[in-house]
This record gives structure tokens, C-alpha cells and sequence, in this order.
């Protein structure tokens, strides 16, 4: 909960207006996993709190560990759901990619999750939760908002969420140490983009409309010209970080023709381009394009003024790309029930 509705919380079952934020400090400063432990609290209105609520948190039922230090953890979230949060450590950063939904209904043509379909959003405690009961959520040095699901299609609950992260009375992480990536939902983005400064990526993939939408339906109705247009609307110079997403896939995004389309589509926009490495999927085929035709569009991008890094490929032995986890554990329940 954010403060507001802590402070809501207290006022219902008569505590002192002051109680809520002594259960913020307890929730996200000293991290209890229960109510009994709010030792501040009297015992009266511990009981009260016990009454009708709990802390929440929920320990990860799976996890799958990579030679590189990669771990990808699977939350129980609600009657048979389960989402992935993968664990990223690298040097002195530790990165968390976080889920905002069951499912996705984006259904892009390389993403797992979307093979799922759309089942369910994910609370704001859900999401959190990834966090508060990551075994490692002390290392943290970034969370990104890029795992199962799309964020802007489950606005309300993922900005609760961002404002715990980054409010004073929550973990009181600066904007800068979070990331939102999405393919770009026009409304949401505009609400996103006003109401935190948190830093936003954008599914990009193809610089080319057709293709795109092959790659992305959600292009069709929020066509990446639209989306860059809006864009342009704000500063992403100073506090913030503007990036797209760009996955390469061989033969198919990776020549000249698409590098000189992405220099004209986000020409006089500050923004970098991260170019990804494809992990394979099930049933869909695309490869991963090779590490020379990597650097060589990424040496065309910056050498023409577009700031272009190559990012790591992690995890690769766990099958870390979004989904894959959560789907093998859902085809293992649905064996266990037949």
C-alpha cells in the first residue's frame, strides 16, 4: 500500500494518524514479513490489523541459477498463476527485471509470455513482493519494469508501485535506479512520462511500420511514429534516460536499410538504442543475429550520432527470456491435474 492508503488503513480501525507511517517504516524500511513484528504497534491495534490484514509476502517457490550469476525467480501469485522475476548481477550493479501481469495480451511474435495469452493483472503487493522477497533484494542496485506482461496495461497498480519504490516513506530509491519498458500504449505512456520520472524504454524492433506490426500487433494500434511524435513533447535530456529496445534478429532487422530507418525515425531525439541478442523460443522462427552484424549496425548508429550499446546477453543456460519458466510450470500443473 502507499502511504495514502496506509494512512486510510489506520483511520479506519482508530490509530493515531502517525501509525501509517510507522507501518511504511516496517514494511519498507525494516521489511517484516508479518504484523506482529510492528512492536511499535500496540497489541490492540496489531490485533485490529491482523484482523482484516497481512504483510504479504510471499518467498519464490522455483528458481533456475545460471553460470553467470543469472537467477530466475518464480512467484505463486494467486490460484495457479506464477510470474518470473530474473536476478541480473554485474559487477557493482544488481538489476531485477520485474513482472506486471500474468500472461500479456501483446502477443509479440518473440516473446514467450505472450504465447500465454492475458490472464490477469498483478496487484501493486505483487509486485513488490518480487523485491521484498527477492533473496537478494539487498544487493539491488536497479529494477526494471520489463518482465511478464506489459506495465501501461496495468497502469494504476504499476504506478502504486512505482511510488512505493521511489516515495520517501517506501524504499526511497532515486527515479534514476528504475526502468519501465513497453511497446508503447499511447494514454499510458503519456501518464507515465508526467506522473513519475523514472526512466522509460520502448520496444522498438523494426524501424519499418509492416514489419513491425508482424513482429508487434500492438503496432497497429499504436503505430512507433505516434509514439516517438509524443516523445518529442518532453525533455528526456537532463534527469531521465529516453532508450529503444532493439532486438536483433538475423536476416530479418539487421541490415543498413533498417539502421538508416532508425536514424530518421528518432532524428533530433535524445535517446540511445540498446541493440539485444534474440533468446530462442519454442515454435517461432527467428535467430539471434551474430555478434558481427551487431557491432556492425551499432558502429553505423553511433558513427552517424545515435548513442547504440550491444547489451549483454545473460542467462542464456535458463532460458531467461521472459515466460519460458512460468510456462514449463504451468504445462506441469496441467499434467499433474490430468
Amino acid at each position: 500500500m502507499t502511504l495514502h492508503e496506509l494512512q486510510a488503513v489506520a483511520g479506519k480501525i482508530g490509530m493515531p494518524a502517525f501509525a501509517a507511517k510507522q507501518m511504511a517504516a516496517w514494511l519498507y524500511d525494516k521489511k517484516v514479513l508479518s504484523i506482529d513484528e510492528m512492536t511499535n504497534i500496540s497489541l490492540k491495534h496489531r490485533a485490529l490489523l491482523a484482523d482484516s490484514y497481512e504483510v504479504g509476502a510471499e518467498p519464490p517457490v522455483d528458481a533456475m541459477r545460471s553460470m553467470d550469476g543469472t537467477v530466475k525467480y518464480l512467484y505463486k501469485v494467486g490460484d495457479g498463476h506464477y510470474v518470473e522475476s530474473v536476478y541480473i548481477p554485474d559487477g557493482d550493479r544488481a538489476t531485477l527485471c520485474v513482472s506486471s501481469q500474468v500472461g500479456c495480451k501483446m502477443n509479440c511474435k518473440f516473446c514467450m509470455t505472450g504465447k500465454q495469452g492475458f490472464t490477469a493483472n498483478l496487484t501493486a503487493n505483487q509486485i513488490i513482493n518480487q523485491i521484498h522477497s527477492l533473496p537478494e533484494r539487498d544487493k539491488l542496485t536497479n529494477v526494471v519494469m520489463m518482465g511478464m506482461g506489459e506495465p501501461l496495461d496495468n497502469l494504476a497498480e504499476v504506478l502504486s508501485a512505482l511510488q512505493i519504490m521511489t516515495g520517501p516513506y517506501g524504499y526511497g530509491w532515486s527515479p534514476k535506479r528504475v526502468t519501465l519498458s513497453t511497446v508503447g500504449l499511447k494514454k499510458g505512456l503519456r501518464r507515465f512520462v508526467e506522473e513519475t520520472d523514472c526512466h522509460l524504454a520502448i520496444s522498438l524492433h523494426s524501424p519499418l511500420a509492416q514489419q513491425r506490426a508482424g513482429l508487434m500487433p500492438a503496432e497497429r494500434a499504436f503505430p512507433i511514429a505516434e509514439i516517438v511524435e509524443l516523445l518529442r513533447g518532453y525533455d528526456f535530456s537532463k534527469q531521465r534516460r529516453l532508450s529503444f529496445e532493439y532486438i536483433v534478429f538475423k536476416g530479418v532487422n539487421d541490415s543498413m536499410l533498417h539502421a538508416r530507418e532508425l536514424l530518421k525515425l528518432l532524428r533530433g531525439l535524445d535517446c540511445r538504442i540498446n541493440l539485444i541478442r534474440f533468446h530462442a523460443i519454442p515454435g517461432v522462427d527467428l535467430q539471434g543475429a551474430d555478434m558481427d552484424a551487431m557491432t556492425a549496425f551499432r558502429d553505423y548508429l553511433t558513427s552517424h550520432g545515435l548513442f547504440t550499446t550491444i547489451r549483454a546477453s545473460r542467462g542464456e543456460d535458463i532460458f531467461a527470456a521472459c515466460g519460458m519458466l512460468s510456462t514449463a510450470k504451468i504445462e506441469e500443473e496441467k499434467h499433474k491435474i490430468i
